[in-house]
């Protein structure tokens, strides 16, 4: 709790003047809330007082609650734009503050996250905050002021009879916190059991065609089903806990409990003699309005909680360790890229590159291949500065990446990734991210480069559809889309990570022509998965857990009957492998579409 309040104050400190000023003028409406009702209850004693010639004063009450009406209506005005003002005005600078920070955090930051929790952050704790500022600390405050303001006029009028009144608010508040920590106690099992019926709900929908098809749809609906039950009976046992106080609480707080208390104790006073008749009025104007500010306490006070998480999230994205970038940087002479003795660990134990050298010179293809595992993308992926090498040095022209201007790194090093990535915009921005002012006769020739024009100009809209609207590709064309992007960029060294693995046969053929276009003449360091892809690569080098134990050409390293020897007639086993009952396989396949199964 402390770390989300400090977090939650560090996020304000842009608007905690103007917030402060929102509370202050909030806190004038609302005392001048309360005046109206005083003026009538005040008005109310001197009509009915026996003193004559009290008309002035009764004018003089009415105009000063006339006068606090106006007032309460201007500054309420003021408060809640003074707050939507500045509740704008940080909403914007908290994300364009995500966004920079974003923008200069690792690259590798984002493989460890998905894109939901990044957008959660951007927008919809962002969002979270709105309400607590523009509306709960507004509300808070005249929650807060308003039964001020009441009692001290009440004590002021009786202060024994202001004790009879408040009664009903000192037990409902007692009763409110007996429910309240009930409600905290279970909020724990709460989450765990929300987390058992979406998990359920999430695999069941996921697997339907798993579990269709091996005919096990009733097995998982009862999965489903139970953990929907066990919710249901625990939410039923978590109300019921805390129905009879909460029952109470509300019966206690309700305007006509405290009327009930105000008449009831105000018999007693005035048949004693202890408090005139007329004094009563002040007590059941102002009275029952002394309770109903304790729901939106409560109300405002859970905005606070959920904006104090939101505002913990936001500050660990702002608190992300940038990218370091040198105050001074350097320019290569050449694109010639060196690993020395390169070591790289995720968590500052287990080292996922451990010494690796390694040379990539112009005009090459270097392979890197090797079981899962074993070290391949952490290692091309620290070339683009993905994360920073905890040992050793990477190299471009003599020149320590680390020394390079970002803008002068990512000019030389393009990344073709195995997941494509393709933003909800046109296809000729997604194109065009790479060189934002290349004209459309420039996009369209590296889209022709990489066998993907004849497929945009078939789109609807041609290179002005949008992704996810009226274009949507095959994996194979999303692909030559990306490598479109890469060829656009021409840059001088490119990271391939088995860039045609997720395309059909057809497409791969098409994909493999435009990485042929791609690579021509530059540096290539290429993830291969399938061993077939680098029979023509200039360098292989196998890695096995963040070593390279092998390197050199297809040819010498098959010869040499090690390592990549045996992955080799491995890969080539399975190539040739054939199903050993095509017969089933015919039958199956002549299944009609639609039929009974």
């Amino acid at each position: 709790m402390a770390a989300e309040k400090a977090a939650l104050g560090e996020i304000l400190r842009p608007i905690k003047g103007r917030l402060r000023l929102a509370v202050a003028a909030q806190a004038v409406s609302a005392v001048a809330g309360v005046v109206p009702f005083i003026a009538i209850a005040e008005l109310g004693r001197v009509l009915l007082d026996n003193e004559p010639d009290r008309s002035s004063d009764a004018w003089t009450i009415t105009a000063i609650g006339a006068g606090a009406l106006l007032v309460r209506l201007i500054f309420l005005l003021a408060s809640g734009a003074i707050s939507h003002f500045a509740d704008n005005e940080l909403q914007l600078h908290i994300r364009r503050s995500l966004v920079d920070r974003l923008g200069r955090v690792p690259l590798g930051w984002f493989s460890a996250r998905n894109s939901g929790s990044v957008k959660k952050a951007v927008q919809d704790d962002v969002d979270a905050m709105h309400h607590m500022i523009a509306h709960s600390v507004l509300d808070m405050t005249a929650a807060t002021v308003v039964p001020v303001t009441s009692l001290a006029y009440l004590f002021w009028v009786d202060w024994q009879m202001t004790l009879v009144t408040i009664a009903p608010l000192v037990i409902g508040l007692g009763l409110y916190s007996i429910t309240m920590a009930g409600m905290a106690s279970h909020l724990p099992e709460y989450d765990k059991a929300m987390g058992r019926i979406n998990g359920s709900a999430v695999e069941f929908v996921q697997g339907i065609a798993v579990v269709k098809t091996f005919g096990q749809t009733r097995r998982a609906h009862q999965q489903f089903a139970s953990a929907a039950d066990d919710f249901s009976s625990f939410f039923l046992n978590w109300v019921r806990s805390t129905l009879n106080s909460k029952a109470a609480a509300e019966i206690v707080l309700s305007p006509i409990a405290v009327l009930v208390a105000v008449l009831t104790g105000g018999a007693v006073f005035v048949t004693n003699g202890w408090i005139a008749a007329v004094d009563l009025l002040p007590f059941a104007l102002l009275g029952i309005g002394l309770t109903a500010p304790v729901l939106a306490l409560f109300y405002a006070s859970y905005e606070l909680r959920f904006a104090k998480g939101a505002a913990e999230r936001v500050s660990e994205i702002l608190a992300t360790e940038e990218l370091p970038v040198s105050d001074a940087p350097r320019t290569p002479s050449g694109n010639h890229v060196s690993y020395k003795d390169v070591h790289f660990s995720y968590d500052g134990k287990k080292e996922a590159v451990a010494g690796v050298d390694l040379e990539l010179a112009p005009g090459t293809v270097t392979a890197l291949v090797g079981p899962s595992g074993s070290g391949k993308s952490t290692l091309a992926t620290l070339l683009p500065r993905f994360g920073d090498v905890t040992g050793g040095s990477i190299t471009i022209g003599g020149v320590d990446i680390r020394e390079l201007a970002l803008e002068d790194l990512y000019s030389r090093v393009a990344f073709v990734f195995q997941d494509v990535k393709l933003t909800q915009d046109t296809v000729a921005e997604n194109i065009r991210m790479a060189r934002p002012d290349a004209d459309l006769s420039e996009v369209q020739a590296a889209a022709r480069a990489a066998c993907v024009h004849d497929v945009i100009e078939a789109l609807p809209r041609g290179y002005d559809s949008v992704i996810g609207e009226d274009a949507r590709f095959s994996g194979g064309q999303a692909q030559r889309v990306s490598i479109a992007r890469a060829l656009l960029a021409d840059t001088p060294i490119i990271v391939l990570d088995e860039a045609a693995a997720f395309a059909d046969p057809q497409s791969e053929a098409k994909v493999q022509d435009a990485l042929s276009e791609l690579t021509r003449g530059k540096i290539v360091l290429l993830i291969a998965h399938r061993l077939s892809t680098v029979v023509d690569a200039d360098v292989i080098a196998v890695l096995d857990d963040g070593r390279i134990v092998e390197r050199g050409t297809h040819s010498e390293l098959v010869a040499r009957g090690g390592r990549f020897a045996r992955m080799w007639h491995a890969h080539e086993k399975t190539a040739q492998w054939q199903p050993h009952q095509p017969t089933l396989i015919t039958t199956v396949s002549a299944a009609p579409v639609g039929g009974n199964n």
